[in-house]
């Protein structure tokens, strides 16, 4: 099964810039040891089961409660059984209706 999952969090209770916030955010990903992609906008990254996507969010949380009182979030997922690896697989059949060379 594959779960991508696009998400944002941040506090709304930090001032304008939340940078610092976000990185924790980031850190739990990375440490986690799924693949994402961070994007201007929010990240993207992709587990084999919805236990581990919903751990993930739940670390991320985490790491904020205990000095931001308020916290945004949105998540989108899309589960999908018997695939793997969509992350790179949709991006590359887009490029590819594209002309364009896949990215590795």
């Amino acid at each position: 099964m594959s779960v991508l999952v696009e998400f944002a969090m941040f506090p709304t209770d930090k001032g304008e810039s939340v940078s610092n916030y976000v990185s924790r955010v980031i850190k739990v990903i990375d440490e986690s040891g799924v693949e994402y992609k961070l994007t201007p906008m929010g990240t993207v990254f992709e587990t084999d089961t919805m236990d581990e996507a919903l751990e993930v969010l739940k670390k991320s949380y985490k790491v904020l409660e205990p000095d931001c009182n308020r916290v945004y979030s949105t998540v989108k997922f899309d589960i999908r059984k018997n695939r793997s690896s969509r992350m790179r697989q949709k991006i590359a059949s887009i490029e590819s209706k594209l002309g364009r060379e896949v990215r590795k």
